[in-house]
């Protein structure tokens, strides 16, 4: 596995565990649908949170500014399919979690809830 990919491994389940301890349930790792992917589909305890995690290793660029317009459209396409399957009858939002992972130090997680509002009329 790439260095890149294995970093995202490593950032996803520290967002999973950080979830966990925080009394959040985790509904699904990344949940596929078409070219999208969600990392984690998760309920807190205001409703479903659909959760895209970004993990860097240095600060060349911020992760929360990695989830674009284009992401969105597709975080939001397939959250509405997964609402659908699952007959979601509740709030939904889109979080994002950043993960610094500098060498030497802690990992540090930043939460952006309410990250994005997705806009129905994007086109893909």
């Amino acid at each position: 596995m790439s260095r890149h990919l294995e970093l995202g491994k490593q950032g996803e389940e520290l967002a999973r565990n950080w979830l966990e301890k925080k009394g959040w349930k985790i509904l699904e790792m990344n949940w596929r649908f078409g070219k999208a992917e969600i990392d984690i589909i998760a309920q807190d305890p205001y409703g479903l949170v659909m959760i895209e995690v970004k993990t860097r290793s240095s600060g060349i660029q911020l992760p929360e500014g990695a989830v674009n317009r284009k992401k969105q459209s597709l975080m939001a396409n397939a959250a509405a399919q997964y609402i659908y399957d699952t007959n979601w009858q509740g709030e939904c939002r889109f979080d994002v979690l950043a993960i610094f992972m500098l060498p030497g130090r802690q990992p540090e997680i930043e939460h952006f809830e309410d990250a994005f509002y997705p806009n129905p009329t994007d086109d893909l």
